[in-house]
């Protein structure tokens, strides 16, 4: 196998294989189906990233297609802004379509199924269809209405398009299985009555597709090749494919849908249901508040496409769902800008500095580089004078060995200028130092261990600086299940500073960005006017959460502290994996052990591991034993649990057909 072959992601491998049973090059498309309902954020990069990557890998066309088929919680706001969006990020795209454009192709398919006997109205209640749809341990049965004529069914299927009926009245099913061992597969849901003004086609219709009846066959219309979606639609590919069965002829291209893992990412949430909440509760100010993850929030923020490109590339293609911590985004983005991002001197936190042996009315610009790791970047000028402010933290009267900024008897070098020796201080009537007289010596080829960054007070620029901060003080936010995610809100997330910048930052235009020496990385805010500057933090010059982080209490295993401690999850994929090789009273043991770290498991680190292999049989007990105390406290079931224990119950292992019984 060549090198080239060994570092292709699984996808890549499934499209070569395509392309080497005999698939034209030409006949690859691949597409971006984002539903408009709410702002991309930092997980959709990864979808986007994929396709697009590989239309730009194989030269093939992508389309960016809106899934559009619920008028109740889609905009044309949410239209622009994906657009806006997936455009930043540096992807074109060939074709901008809509799943709306297919409405009649899609009734008319609807109305073909009827007529074949493959889809009828159902008149239930919402309630007594989830009871005759059984269970996953229990088979369906059918419906009252299942068995109605085609001429029935055609005359209420045009009725329901036609408005005559409310909301819940009527739905129009496929008829599949009601016996089917996948319960997505139990007579899905094709078509419902939502009387609700549509973003494109107004008040045409009153009867929309649901998404699995539209998603394929879109697909199928805009002859997707590959149809990439993330793990949660992995039970839904029986679906899709009996879907395309119904209308698929031999000349035309079938699409193949093929799943991956999606992004998930420490101390961030991503469902746009709980980040509209947000917005809604004025927890932030909009979708494009810097401290969200969305990537209008990132743009705003200062993240550059590179950075996120860069993000996305690193964390790779998988098939199993995990969790990246967010510091790797904060060093693509740290990285990117340290190449690119001009360096200015900006004061936070400023303390007046008097020196003394300066001639009072003297100013001197002097050459201040623009970034040491850019030499076409060149050189600027800075106004030296008597009056200077640092930061307050870089001034201590009295200090140890350690501290090497400025202290009374002690010399710094300031940036760009001068050797400083403080010699005295003032204080105000709290004892406050406000003033540090220094004096200045013009040898500056002097060794000194500090340098500080400064900024004339003659010439310095008022301006506001937003200090941002993690969103959320935990690690997984919305993975408790006793506590709301809304409790575990960051209350610093969000710091106002009266900072002091050099006088070159007048020019600056919204979304510049900048290193402020020695402080982090800042850019250019929305709300920043002529009159009144306003820059946003980035990300600091090193990762700083780290070190705020409370460190484990002294014990006597000082080798173990520098362990990272590993999340409950992984720790009882391994407890399951020797579980059936245990003699009975170990098993025990390892059984409580995994019961007790259940209470630490979300059901979305769970959910990947429902698609285990059969052969792994003791991951899957362990599995089975994590669902039942998550059910315990609360998760409701649904297809994809149903699905795992239908398939644990036919299990040949009596230990976890056992387990599976008590769920």
């Amino acid at each position: 196998m060549s090198e080239e072959r060994k570092s292709l992601n699984f996808i890549e491998q499934i499209i070569e294989e395509d392309l080497s049973n005999g698939m034209s090059k030409e006949a690859l498309r691949f597409r971006f189906p984002p539903e408009p309902n709410g702002y991309l954020h930092i997980g959709h990069t990864k979808a986007i990233g994929i396709s697009f990557g590989l239309g730009e890998k194989y030269e093939a066309p992508v389309n960016l297609r809106f899934d559009d088929t619920n008028p109740a919680k889609e905009e044309q706001e949410y239209v622009d802004a994906i657009k806006k969006d997936v455009a930043w990020l540096g992807y074109t795209w060939d074709k901008e379509l809509f799943s709306s454009d297919y409405f009649q192709q899609l009734y008319d398919w609807a109305i073909l199924l009827i007529k074949e006997g493959k889809a009828y109205v159902d008149s239930q209640s919402s309630e007594a269809m989830a009871e005759q749809k059984g269970r996953p341990t229990q088979a369906g049965v059918d419906g009252p209405f299942r068995n109605r004529t085609v001429e029935e069914n055609l005359d209420l299927f045009e009725r329901m398009k036609q408005g005559e009926f409310e909301e819940g009245e009527h739905i129009l099913r496929a008829k599949i299985d009601m016996q089917h061992p996948n319960m997505l597969m139990r007579d899905p849901i094709i078509y419902r009555v939502l009387k609700k003004h549509h973003h494109r086609t107004a008040n045409d219709w009153c009867i929309y597709p649901m998404y699995d009846w539209t998603h394929g066959e879109s697909d199928y219309l805009e002859q997707i090749s590959h149809s990439l979606c993330s793990l949660e639609f992995k039970p839904h590919r029986e679906l899709y494919d009996w879907f395309l069965d119904q209308v698929v002829v031999e000349e035309k291209l079938r699409p193949k849908q093929r799943e991956f893992a999606r992004l998930n990412l420490s101390y961030t949430i991503m469902s746009k249901r709980k980040l509209l909440k947000l917005v809604e509760d004025g927890v932030v100010n909009g979708w494009d508040d810097p401290r969200m993850p969305t990537i209008s929030g990132l743009r705003r923020r200062g993240y550059t496409p590179a950075s996120i490109r860069k993000f996305v590339e690193t964390v790779g293609v998988a098939k199993r769902e995990n969790v990246i911590d967010v510091s790797l985004l904060e060093f693509c983005i740290r990285e990117d800008l340290n190449k690119t991002a001009p360096r200015v001197m900006a004061v936070l936190n400023p303390v007046k500095v008097v020196i003394t042996n300066y001639p009072e009315d003297k100013v001197e610009w002097l050459d201040a580089e623009n970034n040491q790791e850019d030499a076409s970047a060149g050189f600027r000028k800075v106004p030296f004078s008597r009056e200077i402010f640092i930061e307050k933290d870089d001034f201590k009267e009295e200090a140890g060995n350690k501290f090497f900024r400025l202290k009374l008897g002690g010399e710094v070098r300031l940036k760009n200028a001068y050797i400083i020796k403080a010699e005295s201080v003032v204080k105000d009537a709290h004892g406050e130092v406000i003033e540090i007289h220094c004096t200045y010596s013009e040898d500056t080829a002097k060794r000194v261990k500090a340098t500080l960054h400064w900024v004339s007070i003659e010439h310095a620029l008022k301006a506001e600086v937003r200090e941002y901060d993690r969103l959320f003080n935990d690690e997984a936010p919305d993975s408790h299940q006793d506590k709301d995610f809304m409790e575990f809100i960051n209350p610093n997330s969000l710091k106002h500073i009266t900072a002091f910048v050099e006088p070159s930052l007048k020019e600056a235009q919204i979304g510049d960005r900048f290193q402020f020496q020695r402080l982090g990385y800042f850019n250019v805010d929305d709300d920043s006017t002529a009159e009144h500057l306003v820059f946003n933090k980035t990300v600091g010059l090193r990762d700083s959460w780290a070190k705020a982080q409370p460190k484990p209490q002294q014990n006597n295993a000082p080798k173990k502290q520098n362990m990272p401690k590993r999340k409950a999850i992984d720790v009882i994929q391994q407890l399951g994996k020797k579980y059936t090789n245990l003699p009975d009273a170990k098993q025990e043991k390892v059984k409580a052990e995994i019961l007790k770290l259940a209470k630490q498991v979300s059901y979305d680190e769970l959910a990947p591991l429902f698609n285990t292999a059969v052969k792994k049989v003791g991951t899957r007990i362990a599995v089975t034993l994590v669902l039942g105390v998550l059910l315990e406290n609360g998760q409701a079931k649904n297809e994809e649990i149903d699905a795992f224990i239908t398939k644990a119950l036919e299990d040949k292992n009596a230990l976890l057909v056992q387990f599976a019984q008590g769920l």
